[in-house]
């Protein structure tokens, strides 16, 4: 089980990145666009950089939803191998079953 503080401080950075998505797609595009001008591309990207550190989408973290353990995580089912495991075991995920060969 992660620490709570992480499991909170990963939310509040989703709700940045949701936040601020829209003003930093602008921005970013007006800072790489050929056809502005240097102070124009200039100023988007000190814009872009004044806005929060945590708003930006590289900084989040795939978590289990369950437990919130970072490592061992599965994309598909959002929850780490572990759960993942538990959950097959009682059948709580459909179509998924342990494999026997």
């Amino acid at each position: 089980m992660a620490k709570t503080c992480m499991v909170q401080r990963e939310l509040r950075r989703q709700k940045l990145v949701k936040k601020y998505a829209t003003l930093r797609a602008e921005l970013k595009a007006k800072a790489l666009s050929q056809t502005a001008t240097e102070q124009e591309r200039f100023d988007a990207q000190i814009k872009l950089q004044k806005l929060p550190r945590d708003s930006a989408r590289t900084r989040l973290r795939n978590r289990c939803e369950i437990t919130g353990r970072p490592h061992g995580y599965y994309r598909h089912f959002g929850l780490a191998r572990n759960k993942l495991r538990e959950f097959a075991m009682f059948g709580y995920v459909p179509g998924l079953r342990k494999a026997s060969w």
